[in-house]
């Protein structure tokens, strides 16, 4: 994902006050240590644990995870259903 130039401190801020009903649907659909990097250059990287493919599919349908992509848009290159911008990445190292 790609933050807007100057909004680092702003990000932050939302995600230090994330809303309960948030992280509330994201541990029902069983993400756990969840984690967002940024970089000098303002990319994000986000890393979590996962139950279930399936119900984190379903996440971009919910009303609340919508919610909270019009709330970060301002600050995020994003989609035009307001979603951010993402790219997969592929695995190349892994030690268990």
């Amino acid at each position: 994902m790609k933050l807007l130039p100057g909004f680092e401190a702003e990000y932050k801020k939302r995600h230090d006050e994330i809303w309960p009903e948030l992280a509330a649907l994201l541990k029902e659909a069983g993400i756990h240590e969840y984690s967002i990097f940024l970089d000098a250059a303002g990319n994000l990287f986000a890393a979590m644990q996962v139950e279930s493919e399936v119900a984190i599919d379903n996440l971009p349908g919910h009303p609340v995870m919508k919610k909270w992509w019009d709330f970060m848009k301002d600050i995020m290159e994003t989609n035009a259903d307001s979603s951010p911008v993402s790219l997969p990445l592929e695995e190349v190292f892994y030690l268990p």
